[in-house]
């Protein structure tokens, strides 16, 4: 069998503005996390977030949560990239309570993985619209940050 192989891309760290709350639904507890900006920092891709990229988060009934992104990275030389991904992020009950409740928690007491996919229409990246990656990530106070990985 092969092996995977990874190549590190940039460090996604995404700034949270706030919080919509809509409670529990049929699909589960619902939240919408709104970001003020962020950074994108790495050897091939470095730039801002933008303001207005959003999170809807659905909270399971075994307690994981399942993040649903949409954001929007400017490089430093112009360019525009759109992200999206989905992951998830489960733990102990306290841990994920002491997460939700803003507290900066170890990393490696959960695991919160994602997938990113990107768009762009600017050919100095249009490698990024041909690959998959693996975000692996840590919550903080105010903030989500992500190692994000190549998959080769």
């Amino acid at each position: 069998m092969p092996a995977l192989r990874s190549e590190f891309l940039f460090e996604l760290r995404i700034e949270l503005e706030g919080s919509h709350i809509v409670g529990r639904t049929p699909m589960g507890l619902r939240r919408m996390d709104y970001f003020t900006g962020g950074h994108v920092k790495g050897p091939r891709v470095n730039g801002v977030v933008l303001p207005g990229g959003s999170d809807v988060l659905t909270g399971r009934a075994d307690g994981a949560m399942l993040p649903d992104v949409r954001l929007t990275v400017e490089t430093d030389d112009g360019a525009l990239i759109y992200v999206n991904y989905r992951g998830i992020r489960r733990g102990p009950e306290d841990v994920m309570a002491r997460i939700a409740a803003g507290e900066d928690v170890p990393p490696d007491s959960y695991y919160l993985r994602n997938a990113p996919f990107y768009e762009t229409a600017d050919e100095r990246y249009a490698w990024l619209n041909e690959i998959l990656s693996v975000g692996v990530g840590r919550r903080l106070p105010g903030a989500a940050v992500y190692d994000v990985f190549r998959i080769l």
